[in-house]
């Protein structure tokens, strides 16, 4: 099981602090009353897709005794107009520097897509939510 802390800063900001201790500032955009001192949530959907696949793909080509020397990704998310205003299509674009042949990173890329990558296999979870008010849990689970 993993598990994170989120708590609320006031206005539209929350830290969420994970299990390893690392702190991430969350807020909303001015618009909606936030100011705009951290990530937004889904951005950071993103970034978690993104670093999820990276490293898949880091270690798949080094099992592969290939010498990855630069990589980045950039992450393109298109949202539905309406609520909930998911996203519909993501697109990630991988460049890779080094001495890599095509159809290596492109098995690397394909293995973390159908079967590595926990996050993206994540963004059709079932999702349940349990609360509390002022420390007594509520009666249903929605």
């Amino acid at each position: 099981m993993m598990k994170t802390t989120v708590v609320w800063n006031g206005n539209m900001s929350f830290s969420g602090q994970s299990a390893s201790g690392v702190v991430i500032p969350i807020d909303a955009a001015k618009d909606v009353g936030g100011n705009d001192s951290g990530a937004r949530p889904m951005e950071l959907l993103l970034h978690a897709l993104a670093g999820c696949t990276g490293i898949d793909i880091v270690l798949i080509l080094r099992k592969m005794r290939l010498d990855v020397r630069a990589f980045s990704m950039e992450v393109e998310g298109t949202r539905a107009d309406d609520h909930p205003k998911r996203f519909t299509d993501i697109h990630i674009h991988y460049a890779l520097e080094g001495d890599l042949p095509e159809d290596k990173v492109a098995r690397a890329i394909r293995l973390s897509k159908e079967k590595y990558c926990s996050v993206s296999h994540s963004l059709n979870a079932a999702i349940t939510a349990s609360y509390s008010i002022n420390g007594v849990r509520g009666k249903e689970t929605i």
